[in-house]
């Protein structure tokens, strides 16, 4: 047999850091198309608009918030797909998919055409946040399958804050003609990418899952290394075929991945419901209201800079630190800290209600730090822990319900926040904000499993009770020690 050779040295985890990064072009993709709304929109609404009459509030609003609404149902369409056709081929579609949203816009100015662009962006959304966490994973070993999978954020919000330089610096035509090289650059790099071992052993092709597995740990294939990792892969599957055809059915009746998805549902909404989505969308006041008086006078694309550059921040400490703290300390500090931050900043409202002092640098402090925690924590540990927890037959179904009802609650939130925070007044908003995220910080503490270096039996035999634990003791002392036969 050919021996495998990396000039990279035995061992070396460069092949799967260049395949992540790879996997992740999507994200950044995705990034630019969210970031794109931010000085788009005030171009398209202002006097010197390319189109004529410039768009209205009502028709920016629609372009915003579609995205969401239509990633509801993509979710579980871009889930499907990375089962039945593969991880590769899919991310190749999401990249396609992305691609047409910049062509519709370079095509038409029409009200319809931003809207149909934005609908679309609700593929590489789900492809985000669905096949580029799973396939990630799949392709890491364990000891930086945490840094490598928090690639997913530091993506994205790079992808923000690039297309907030350039829309400060470009013209509309030429930033839309940029986007659209992004993906389409990635769909011929993406062709040299080898499938998922996980995929490919479920398809039966054992000797390519050898192969790829020998070229992303630069190993021979006859390495125990390999041969270990490809029987663990085998096991995996062969357990998952025991259970029930129908994945929402053995969610449902076996549980502890019933459990185990609870927690995956749980966890993916604290994310959502940590405050970040409506800080983004009010900073504009937040800004505007803690700068009076003092001087600083700031753009709202400066302010989106801000923002952004925040988020990055924000995602490259996760990716340097998840490895060393472990998932769930991250992941309660972050939800912890952007809890008190948003009570801190629903009670600088009252304050300045009651004409008492105020800071105005509070309010732009209390804003960072949430977004900071989000970028840092709540997002990357979320996605991080629901690929780690479930074997490879749950992990695109529950990545998909996740990040589906992630989408929805953005969406409501995009829609409702600000009639309701002036019906209501912003101070209660912001405190309802806080007191969820300190829920979900008890919650980490008392429930969450740490995920760190585990795998997925490990993980769901810590969510076992005493009284389950002893019978599957039991029911292995019966069967002579052997597991496979439990």
């Amino acid at each position: 047999m050919k021996k495998y050779y990396c000039i990279f040295g035995e061992g070396s985890k460069i092949h799967q850091v260049i395949c992540a990064i790879l996997i992740n072009l999507p994200v950044f993709s995705y990034g630019t198309t969210l970031g794109w709304m931010s000085p788009m929109s005030l171009l398209l609404q202002s006097n010197d608009s390319p189109r004529q009459p410039p768009l209205t509030d009502t028709e920016i609003s629609w372009m915003a918030s579609v995205a969401y609404l239509v990633c509801i149902a993509t979710d579980f369409v871009i889930g499907y797909m990375g089962d039945k056709i593969g991880r590769k081929l899919t991310l190749i579609f999401v990249s396609a998919s992305t691609a047409c949203c910049w062509i519709i816009k370079l095509s038409s100015m029409e009200v319809w055409a931003f809207v149909l662009a934005r609908a679309i962006v609700g593929f590489p959304m789900a492809g985000a946040f669905v096949t580029c966490p799973l396939y990630t994973k799949e392709i890491s070993e364990d000891s930086i399958r945490g840094s490598l999978a928090s690639f997913v954020i530091l993506f994205h919000t790079t992808g923000n804050l690039f297309l907030y330089i350039i829309g400060d610096i470009f013209s509309y035509n030429t930033i839309l003609w940029i986007c659209l090289a992004l993906p389409t650059i990635h769909i011929l790099l993406f062709m040299m990418m080898p499938e998922s071992p996980s995929y490919l052993v479920k398809r039966g092709k054992l000797q390519e899952a050898a192969s790829v597995l020998a070229w992303l740990r630069c190993r021979e294939e006859e390495d125990i290394v390999i041969k270990q990792e490809l029987e663990r892969i085998r096991q995996e599957l062969k357990k998952d075929e025991e259970s029930s055809k129908f994945v929402l059915k053995a969610i449902l009746t076996d549980k502890i991945v019933f459990r185990t998805f609870c927690i995956a549902m749980v966890v993916a909404l604290g994310r959502e419901v940590c405050g970040a989505v409506p800080v983004i969308n009010f900073a504009g006041d937040i800004f505007s209201s803690s700068s009076k008086g003092t001087g600083l006078l700031m753009t709202p694309n400066q302010q989106a800079m801000v923002l952004g550059a925040v988020q990055v921040a924000g995602s490259s400490f996760a990716s340097s630190v998840v490895e060393r703290s472990g998932r769930k300390p991250l992941l309660f500090i972050t939800s912890l800290v952007s809890g008190l931050s948003m009570c801190i900043l629903a009670s600088w409202f009252v304050a300045r209600d009651f004409g008492l002092l105020a800071p105005a640098w509070l309010p732009v402090v209390t804003l960072c730090v949430c977004i900071f925690c989000d970028s840092s924590g709540l997002l990357p540990v979320s996605v991080i822990i629901n690929g780690e927890m479930f074997s490879f037959k749950y992990r695109g179904t529950v990545m998909a319900a996740a990040t589906a009802a992630g989408s929805l609650v953005a969406f409501l939130e995009t829609l409702f926040f600000k009639p309701l925070a002036k019906s209501m007044g912003i101070h209660v908003a912001f405190y309802f904000f806080g007191i969820l995220c300190l829920f979900v910080a008890v919650y980490v503490i008392l429930v969450l499993p740490e995920t760190k270096m585990k795998s997925v039996e490990e993980i769901q035999d810590k969510l076992k009770t005493k009284k389950e634990r002893e019978e599957d003791k039991r029911k292995l002392e019966e069967n002579g020690g052997n597991k496979e036969t439990c």
